[in-house]
C-alpha cells in the first residue's frame, strides 16, 4: 500500500462532508429526474430542483473550506469551528429543500405565509433562521480567510510573480 495521504482533521471532515453532499445531489438529481418523467409539464417540484443544484454547489463549497482551513494558520480548533457552521447551514438549507420537496409544499417557502408543506411556519422563526445562516456561513468564511491572509505564502506572492 502506498503512503496515505495526511491531512489535517478540519480538511478531512469538509472533503467527507463535501463527498457526502455530493451524494446528496446525485440522489435528489434522480428524484428530480422520475418527477420530470411523470410530469404532463416535465418538470419537478421546484424545491427537489433547488434541493439537487444546491446540494450539488454545496458541496464544491465544502471543497473551498477545505482549501481555505487547509492554507489557514489558524488552531485547529478555530478552523473546526470556521467550518462546522457553514457546512451544518449547508446542511439545513438542502434539508429544508428535501422537506418542502417531499411534502409537496409551496413552490417558495419565503412567500407569507411562510409554509413548510401545508404548515405555516412563524416569520420571526424564518427570519431567525436566515439571519443566522447568514452570520454563519459569512463568519465562518471570514475567518478562513482571515487565516489565509496570514500564511506566510501571501508576503511571498509579489515575488511569486516577478520575472
Amino acid at each position: 500500500m502506498s503512503d496515505i495521504f495526511v491531512v489535517s482533521p478540519v480538511v478531512f471532515f469538509c472533503v467527507l462532508a463535501a463527498g457526502v453532499m455530493l451524494m446528496v445531489g446525485l440522489l435528489t438529481g434522480t428524484w428530480k429526474f422520475f418527477q420530470m418523467w411523470r410530469s404532463k409539464n416535465g418538470l419537478a417540484h421546484p424545491y427537489v430542483d433547488i434541493a439537487h443544484r444546491a446540494s450539488l454547489l454545496y458541496s464544491f463549497a465544502c471543497l473551498v473550506l477545505a482549501a481555505l482551513a487547509g492554507f489557514s494558520t489558524l488552531t485547529e480548533t478555530t478552523n473546526f469551528y470556521a467550518v462546522i457552521f457553514p457546512i451544518a447551514y449547508f446542511y439545513l438549507a438542502v434539508g429544508s429543500y428535501v422537506l418542502q420537496g417531499a411534502l409537496n409544499g409551496p413552490d417558495n417557502q419565503l412567500k407569507q405565509p411562510h409554509r413548510m408543506g401545508s404548515h405555516t411556519m412563524p416569520r420571526a422563526l424564518l427570519g431567525f433562521f436566515m439571519g443566522s445562516l447568514v452570520v454563519a456561513e459569512i463568519g465562518g468564511v471570514a475567518v478562513l480567510i482571515a487565516g489565509v491572509l496570514n500564511n506566510p505564502w501571501v508576503s511571498k506572492l509579489p515575488t511569486l510573480f516577478t520575472l
